[in-house]
């Protein structure tokens, strides 16, 4: 039986923009999922020492069972040794630099058999960011970075009063094309948005531990539709994902009797087949903005309590 692919997500961003904030987050509070952070640079992560088991060259262990390795000259011999740590890592995080193309990241990942791409996320300084995308020297990068996006962060949110962050998130999206936005500040989101390995507890709500009103800006829906049903009837639902909808996982049993994990972040969707039933019934976790989780297309699932 062949192992579960490995999910990796991408975090690509100006600098400046939050990235390694962001980083730090992850490496703190991964317990008791084990990551593995691949990073441009050890000097920018903010590690404690007493959060350090040992260290191997490029390599720092941490007391959690994350690990943090520099990429150094080559990104694919940094993704082997990750792959091919025993036990295996729950999921991978890379670090794209600020000048770099998230995407072609994505890409290279995606060409292991052993990984599974889970999300590619762009952070940007909310206060700076109108300015970045005036320069003629930044704007066409930072226009296909968002471009690049499943969902982009829109860090520092603290900086803008409430009406101006409104206003900025309705200007990004127009730039990136639609791709969902999030505010956060000290890049504080539900881990759940940027790894896809972390399962919330049924009907409990989405926590983030941000600070005002930033914490409380996420809600979750959550349905265990009944019985089971063609492939084709989940994919004809996930045809048009609505904007609102941040990110949707779960399992999923078809009607020839086999068995899926669904992951969506954005307005990418994926499949995975599953050997064996990893739940007595079907069940999906939705996470969006609260006040515009697409409820009504929700409940439109196969089996959900729409139809």
């Amino acid at each position: 039986m062949a192992a579960p692919r490995i999910p990796f997500t991408v975090i690509g961003g100006f600098l400046g923009a939050g990235k390694t904030t962001l980083l730090n987050r992850l490496l703190q509070n991964a317990s008791p999922r084990r990551l593995a952070v691949l990073v441009n640079d050890f000097g920018s992560i903010n590690l404690d020492a007493a959060a350090i088991a040992a260290v191997h060259g490029d390599t720092i262990a941490l007391t959690n069972g994350c690990v943090c390795c520099s990429i150094g000259d080559d990104l694919s011999r940094a993704l082997i040794r990750v792959i091919e740590a025993h036990p295996p890592f729950d999921g991978i995080i890379i670090e794209a630099s600020g000048v770099s193309d998230p995407w072609r990241i994505a890409q290279l990942g995606m060409a292991a058999p052993e990984l599974r791409l889970d999300a590619v996320v762009v952070v940007a300084d909310a206060a700076a960011l109108r300015a970045q995308a005036a320069d003629p020297l930044l704007a066409d990068g930072l226009r296909q970075q968002l471009r690049r996006a499943d969902w982009v962060l829109l860090n520092k949110a603290e900086l803008l009063d409430a009406q101006a962050l409104e206003d900025l998130q309705s200007w990004v999206s127009q730039l990136s094309e639609g791709r969902p936005c999030v505010a956060a500040s000290y890049g504080a989101v539900p881990q759940d948005l940027l790894t896809g390995t972390a399962w919330p507890p049924f009907e409990r709500p989405a926590q983030t531990d941000g600070a005002g009103f930033l914490a409380s800006q996420f809600e979750t829906w959550s349905h265990r539709p009944g019985g089971s049903f063609p492939l084709a009837a989940w994919h004809a639902w996930l045809a048009q994902v609505p904007a609102g909808l941040l990110r949707l996982k779960g399992w999923v049993q078809t009607s020839d009797g086999g068995w899926y994990e669904l992951q969506v972040a954005g307005l990418r969707s994926s499949w995975q087949p599953l050997h064996s039933a990893p739940a007595p019934s079907s069940t999906l976790v939705a996470i969006g903005l609260r006040g515009r989780l697409p409820r009504p297309w929700l409940v439109q699932m196969p089996g959900g309590p729409g139809h």
